[in-house]
Parts: C-alpha cells; sequence; structure tokens
C-alpha cells in the first residue's frame, strides 16, 4: 500500500477519535454544570483548492480561522509547488 494512502487512512482515524474523545468531553462537561447557560462561539474555513472562505460568530474565532487558513493556503501551494518539481 502506498504511504500517501496508509497516512490518509491513518488521518481518517484520528480525526474520527477525537471527535469522540470531544463529543465526550462535551458531555461530561454539560453534566457537572451548574445549570448557567455558556456562551457558544465557533466558527469554520471552507477551503476551495487555495481560496479559503472563513466565518464564523465572534472576532477571536474569525481571526484564529483566518491564521489557520494561510497556513492551510501556504501548505497547500508548498505541496503543490514540490509535485510539480519532482515530475
Amino acid at each position: 500500500m502506498s504511504a500517501l494512502i496508509t497516512a490518509g487512512i491513518l488521518f481518517v482515524f484520528v480525526g474520527i477519535i477525537l471527535i469522540v474523545i470531544g463529543s465526550i468531553g462535551s458531555m461530561l462537561g454539560s453534566a457537572r454544570g451548574d445549570g448557567s447557560r455558556s456562551k457558544v462561539k465557533g466558527g469554520g474555513i471552507i477551503m476551495l483548492g487555495p481560496i479559503p472562505i472563513v466565518f464564523g460568530s465572534d472576532r477571536g474565532s474569525v481571526k484564529t480561522l483566518i491564521l489557520l487558513a494561510l497556513i492551510l493556503t501556504a501548505a497547500y501551494l508548498l505541496v503543490v509547488v514540490v509535485t510539480s518539481l519532482l515530475m
């Protein structure tokens, strides 16, 4: 099996495990809560090739996601350049 396929499968399983751990932590945290309501903040990035679309519910989330989008864009461009040099 190719190393890239193995790495891809590994990343999928690690992602699933992180989602399960986060869900369990969230359930346990809400079960221990004192009944008060907490504010939910969040956002996301949609990558269309090297072009990021960033959205969020507050400025802090959006700033963090913009930084992550810049890192992902740079990584994408690096992979494209390296693979084109190797071919």
